[in-house]
């Protein structure tokens, strides 16, 4: 069952999987608290031990970098999806109790 993996090694998975992903597109959608969701598209630029970065899009063409730890895309509060498929690439997050 998915959910016996250890939170740790969860997040060794993550960080794996995104190293594998540096240089690619993604969009990120973070939850950044007080019912604010931020949206935005852009390329996974590193992915380091504890975080990784992604280059955003800006109005006007400017780009920042947003960096994100891995507990967050573990926790659910910042998701990834595949920009081409629109398809999530992490679904840690359990399903509520019926």
């Amino acid at each position: 069952m998915e959910n016996d993996i250890p939170p740790v090694n969860r997040v060794d998975e993550i960080r794996e999987v995104l190293r594998g992903l540096e240089g690619k597109r993604l969009k990120v959608r973070a939850n950044m608290g007080r019912s604010r969701i931020v949206e935005r598209s852009g390329t996974l630029v590193h992915a380091h031990p504890s975080l990784f970065i992604v280059e955003v899009e800006e109005r006007r063409g400017r780009t920042a970098r947003q960096s994100y730890q891995y507990v967050d895309v573990l926790t659910g509060t910042v998701e990834l999806f595949d920009i081409e498929t629109g398809e999530r690439l992490f679904d840690f997050v359990e399903a509520p109790a019926e």
